[in-house]
């Protein structure tokens, strides 16, 4: 069944200019994007750079918000993502998380590990007491294939493999249903690469959570994508 389903999402950025920054135009960085992901499979989003596929996950997620205008829909279990407000959009972050393309960048170096990954927690599922958080994110670490005692350090200790999968943690710590992958592999090595590609698919085999899956790595979307878009000057083809 369909788990998202995205129709004619279109994203322009304002143009400014002048001293006081007015508004002389919009730049259209996804011009009417149509797509579905079903539940438990991989959609990969392929194209070159500057294409729009990182506009299009981060319109999807809500970032993008009162930066861009955004219009078309993004239907959540038929819910619209862009007409949500306050209470409704808090409970639909829960079900859509995002791990971003540079793990050391995504996390904050002032914070330890545990830190990072209850702020989600205690933000979207206030209903956990303190206990019952530490308990998830001890089992979501090992999940990840990291020691306990990762929760005590802070991301400079970790190498980037490392570091994507705490990323990897903190996006499954509010249990989603869909996670946005913009291209979480492309700043590792490629044998850590596969590393943390055989990761996700056995994570989606175990919870059976979606992935739409940026990339411009063909080899990565032939090892890892059920389906494919491709995508092109904002558009997909």
């Amino acid at each position: 069944t369909t788990l998202l389903d995205v129709q004619d999402l279109r994203v322009r950025f304002p143009i400014r200019g002048g001293i006081l920054q007015r508004v002389k135009g919009h730049f259209d960085a996804v011009g009417g994007v149509s797509f579905q992901v079903q539940r438990g499979e991989t959609l990969a989003l392929v194209g070159e750079s500057g294409c729009g596929k990182t506009t299009t996950g981060k319109a999807i997620v809500q970032l993008l918000r009162h930066i861009s205008v955004t219009e078309g829909k993004a239907l959540l279990d038929g819910s619209n993502l862009f007409e949500m407000q306050a209470d409704e959009l808090r409970a639909a972050r829960r079900k859509v998380q995002i791990i971003f393309q540079d793990p050391f960048a995504s996390l904050n170096p002032r914070m330890p590990v545990y830190d990072i990954l209850e702020e989600g927690l205690a933000a979207l599922q206030p209903d956990l007491d303190a206990t019952q958080r530490r308990a998830r994110l001890e089992r979501l670490v090992d999940q990840v294939g990291l020691r306990k005692d990762a929760l005590l350090r802070y991301p400079h200790e970790f190498s980037g493999g490392q570091r994507q999968r705490i990323a990897i943690a903190r996006a499954l710590a509010v249990e989603p249903q869909l996670i946005i992958c913009d291209e979480p592999t492309s700043a590792l090595d490629v044998s850590v690469q596969a590393q943390i590609l055989n990761l996700l698919r056995d994570l989606q085999s175990e919870l059976g959570v979606s992935y739409l899956f940026i990339t411009h790595n063909i080899a990565v979307v032939e090892y890892i994508a059920d389906r494919v878009a491709v995508m092109k000057a904002g558009c997909i083809e």
